[in-house]
């Protein structure tokens, strides 16, 4: 039986992780829009445009899964970039049903150009992080989205073998 970290008569959602976790990224989020925007981003377009640059989402369906973003709203945000020639769209050879995406040349030197911006907001957000607090929260998020994943897939998520190790 799974550790019971939680209890019905005494949780609170501004204590849970769910809530911390959101609340986080929406913090995060408000931090950097002005760095982006100063570079002619939206957060969304950025999120896409790093997803891209870093190989985590190479269509729109993958991407959409993952940013929980609706297929029609995420087309139109797709297409402005496309439109400004910092990403294109390119049949599959392998399926001619899923069309991949990729930076264009543009797209990369933009989004290199603005990285400078938004780690000096990040480095701002986290300023009262000493190195070991920031690696130990890394290493917890990176357990925490391997396990959420794992279940997802349906496979068994010992904590043991998860890639970030062991038990916090």
């Amino acid at each position: 039986m799974p550790t019971q970290h939680y209890q019905a008569q005494t949780y609170h959602a501004r204590t849970s992780v769910g809530y911390l976790l959101k609340r986080a990224h929406s913090q995060l989020a408000d931090k950097l829009e002005p760095a982006l925007e100063a570079n002619g981003f939206t957060f969304t377009q950025w999120v896409i445009l790093m997803h891209l640059r870093d190989g985590l989402a190479l269509n729109a369906r993958v991407l959409c899964a993952q940013l929980r973003h609706d297929s029609g709203a995420l087309t139109r945000v797709i297409d402005q970039l496309e439109a400004r020639d910092l990403v294109s769209r390119e049949r599959s050879r392998k399926d001619r049903r899923e069309v991949q995406l990729q930076l264009t040349a543009a797209g990369r030197a933009t989004v290199e150009a603005a990285i400078p911006a938004v780690v000096e907001r990040l480095n701002l957000a986290l300023e009262g992080f000493s190195a070991e607090e920031l690696a130990a929260l890394t290493r917890l998020l990176t357990k925490l989205t391997g396990m959420l994943e794992a279940l997802e897939a349906g496979e068994d998520t010992d904590p043991q073998d998860s890639p970030a190790g062991s038990r916090p």
